[in-house]
């Protein structure tokens, strides 16, 4: 037990490139998730969770530090967090906690600049995870499916054998057996399952997976459609089961060590996979397959076996723990509690979530209950500029009548009034996410 029963420890479980629909809570068929299926059942299931940016390192960052990618900085991948950040391990060492840090980091490398990828990450660039640290910053590069190697708090490199993530879990094992239990403490665990392995261009399940999950069944948005999903389906949902079966270790080891009732633990991920269905690569678009994520919470002011049906957002994880702790949420953060969401007196809940989208282009969207909505910079690139003045409407989905995005409406001209209106809902959101009000002009 932590030291003050009111101060929850936290335990962050963070996948890599999950879909929501891997998971047995939110309707995946096949038995991948039995531990997390229960899991939910004991605490909150945020059943419509979404991504702020559907990429690696700008989605990380946002997570960081409460605000999105394009303020920070880090639109893309391959930039470093700003060295001057304030992020939720500086400010939960300012009250108190001990902060940990195992895993993928991804924010020390910059493209020309300082390289990090195959060797230790400095002090200084660990955003604050000071008090223990056994990382690598791209693990992918030191590391495959099977064995590789981090780096400790001293910058040796600790090497591991066996399925990648079983060892990582393994790390986090020995932390919550070794603490002190004085101070609470705030483990941050960050798995690259179910991502490629992208030195070997394919997802690499745990041995087996090719034959356990060799029967799926096809997700919607996938059938009948292009991309490698045939011949990686089965290895992803292979990742994911191992994603499973470790966070059923380290639940109960919770139990065992007297810890599960003070401890909030969340799962969640940094975006989806749509398997090259709607780019060349996997993610990079305001698709569901690409923003909607898997995101439960089990702990204190998060029990009950609940169900939350409001659209929330990676952004609001980092107030939502401060708020759980009792740490004081600065303005400065653009996200909401999702605390209120839990005990349901939360009020003016937000009635869309806002993406910003780089890499493959320069792009924006809301999502809401209805509609997906999304424009692109044509004069941009999604590498090199993070924003834009001039966008022109890309997307338009109804996601009532087409769940699986399957109809672009976006050229409708018995919905110009529709888009008009959430044009204007996107220009808002962009305006509170610290950006200029664009032009955004019809497609065509």
């Amino acid at each position: 037990m932590s030291a003050d029963s009111k101060t929850p420890n936290i335990l962050f479980l963070f996948s890599d490139q999950q879909r929501w629909d891997t998971l047995g809570c939110y309707g995946q068929p096949m038995d991948v998730t039995p531990n997390l299926d229960r899991f939910a059942a004991e605490g909150v299931r945020f059943e419509n969770a979404f991504t702020c940016q559907p990429v690696c390192g700008p989605a990380r960052a946002c997570l960081q530090t409460g605000k999105y990618a394009a303020e920070v900085g880090c639109f893309r991948n391959a930039i470093e967090l700003p060295l001057d950040s304030t992020t939720i391990a500086h400010r939960f060492s300012g009250a108190g906690y001990e902060v940990g840090y195992i895993g993928k980091w991804h924010l020390a490398s910059t493209k020309g600049g300082a390289n990090y990828r195959e060797k230790a990450v400095p002090p200084e660039r660990r955003g604050g995870w000071k008090d223990f640290w056994l990382a690598a910053d791209v693990l992918e590069w030191t590391s495959h499916g099977e064995g590789g190697h981090v780096f400790d708090a001293d910058g040796n490199r600790v090497d591991f054998e066996g399925y990648r993530v079983d060892c990582i879990t393994d790390f986090a094992l020995d932390y919550l057996r070794t603490r002190a239990n004085e101070q609470p403490w705030f483990l941050f665990l960050s798995y690259i399952e179910p991502h490629h392995q992208n030195d070997r261009n394919r997802y690499e399940g745990p041995p087996g997976s090719k034959e356990r999950f060799a029967d799926f069944v096809t997700p919607g948005d996938l059938a009948d459609t292009e991309g490698d999903w045939r011949e990686n389906y089965p290895d992803y949902l292979g990742c994911c089961a191992s994603l499973d079966r470790n966070a059923g270790r380290l639940l109960d080891e919770l139990e065992k060590l007297g810890l599960a009732e003070d401890t909030l633990v969340i799962y969640t991920s940094d975006h989806g996979s749509h398997f090259r269905t709607r780019n060349p690569e996997y993610k990079r678009s305001c698709h569901e397959s690409s923003i909607r994520i898997p995101m439960l919470a089990r702990g204190p002011g998060f029990r009950g076996g609940k169900t939350i049906k409001d659209l929330v957002s990676l952004i609001d994880l980092p107030p939502t723990l401060l708020d759980a702790a009792g740490v004081e949420v600065p303005s400065s953060m653009r996200g909401r509690p999702l605390g209120p969401l839990a005990r349901g007196d939360a009020e003016n809940w937000p009635e869309e979530v806002f993406v910003q989208i780089s890499e493959n282009h320069v792009g924006r969207a809301i999502r809401t209950a209805r509609w997906k909505y999304s424009v692109r910079a044509p004069e941009k690139r999604g590498w090199d500029d993070p924003a834009s003045d001039v966008y022109v409407e890309d997307f338009l989905y109804d996601l009532e009548a087409d769940p699986h995005e399957r109809n672009n409406l976006v050229r409708d001209a018995s919905l110009t009034s529709i888009r008009a209106e959430l044009a204007e809902r996107l220009k808002k959101r962009m305006v509170e996410a610290g950006e200029e009000a664009p032009e955004i002009n019809p497609a065509g």
